[in-house]
């Protein structure tokens, strides 16, 4: 039996020297390799042995036949090389599934809010991420000295002072990564002038202490309305129609004062918890409301700033954060989930 194993072994290695395509491979591993092929035949042979013959018969016929598995595999790797190289694809191979991606569920947010506002007559703008700190903070009504730079405390990149050449405070850079959206309602008014309907959404940046509600890194959407007589009014009608839209249903907010350095007077809206239903959770740090939004009438300053006659014109301005509206809509209770890169959460949108 020794003699045929190897003389079976010398048979098969100069076919497969002599195998020209995947096809000729394919049968050469049927024919000795297959459940009934010539090989598998030899083996089952081995249980008339004896003990001691089965002992050595048996591990060369194992490293005979491990030696064979290898030799086909590779050349297969050879011939498949080849094929491609000829430009052959051999149909009868199963193809490598390709794994459909998804959007993320920020993205999902952001598409339908843009979709919304645009039905409402609004443009849909972008603006820089790295941003001088004239546009992030002097023409918001934010000067160097005011204290509301301490609630932005934020991360000031060094290099070229920006366009406006003003400098973002003593021993500071002038370049900033942007803490809100809101520095392109300045560069909106003074490319459109008025009147002027705006929506920005988009990734803003804070040194934040991160929880299961804050983030260094998260999305906004800013959105304001320029015109002739514009009121508190016309900001809370706009406010419930995205809130309706967004959620499909009619949503409980309560509407409180709030301070913002580019509005007055300035709001704040809040929504019912939508994770746990009012009664209180980490994400809305057990008080059943989540602060969603910031909003209020553009400042006249601010409208100065970006070139627009305040006795003449007045406006609204609105911020909200899309990575809470994704929680609430989604029912997730931890926003660091969203930045983690994990696949088994991202999979679920």
């Amino acid at each position: 039996m020794k003699e045929r194993l190897l003389q079976l072994k010398q048979e098969i290695l100069d076919n497969l020297g002599k195998a020209n395509g995947l096809l000729v491979l394919r049968e050469l591993e049927t024919k000795y390799l297959g459940r009934k092929g010539e090989l598998t035949k030899i083996l089952r042979g081995i249980s008339e042995l004896s003990v001691e013959e089965k002992k050595h018969i048996g591990k060369l016929a194992n490293e005979i036949k491990t030696e064979l598995q290898n030799k086909f595999k590779e050349t297969e790797g050879l011939l498949s090389g080849s094929a491609n190289e000829a430009g052959f694809i051999d149909v009868t191979l199963p193809g490598k599934k390709i794994k459909q991606g998804h959007l993320h569920p920020i993205t999902i947010i952001q598409n339908e809010l843009e979709d919304l506002f645009l039905s409402m007559g609004f443009m849909v703008l972008d603006g820089p991420e790295l941003e001088s700190d004239y546009y992030n903070f002097e023409a918001l009504n934010i000067p160097g000295n005011h204290p509301a730079r301490d609630m932005q405390d934020t991360f000031y990149i060094e290099g070229a002072e920006g366009e406006e050449g003003k400098r973002g405070g003593e021993g500071k850079s002038d370049l900033v990564m942007r803490t809100h959206t809101s520095p392109v309602q300045i560069r909106a008014m003074r490319k459109y002038g008025a009147p002027l309907r705006c929506v920005v959404p988009g990734r803003v940046f804070r040194c934040e202490a991160t929880d299961a509600c804050h983030d260094t890194t998260f999305d906004q959407l800013e959105g304001f309305m320029i015109d002739k007589n514009i009121s508190i009014s016309n900001l809370i009608s706009v406010l419930k129609e995205m809130l309706s839209g967004i959620f499909k249903q009619e949503v409980k907010i309560r509407v409180r004062p709030g301070y913002f350095p580019f509005v007055e007077p300035g709001l704040e809206v809040d929504v019912s918890c939508a994770i746990c239903d009012g009664k209180g959770c980490p994400s809305c740090k057990h008080s059943g409301w989540l602060e969603m939004i910031g909003a209020g009438m553009i400042h006249p300053n601010v409208l100065k700033y970006g070139g627009i006659d305040s006795k003449e014109y007045s406006g609204f301005a609105f911020g909200l954060g899309l990575t809470r509206l994704a929680m609430m809509k989604y029912g997730i209770d931890d926003i660091r989930l969203f930045n983690s890169g994990d696949l088994k959460f991202l999979e679920q949108f």
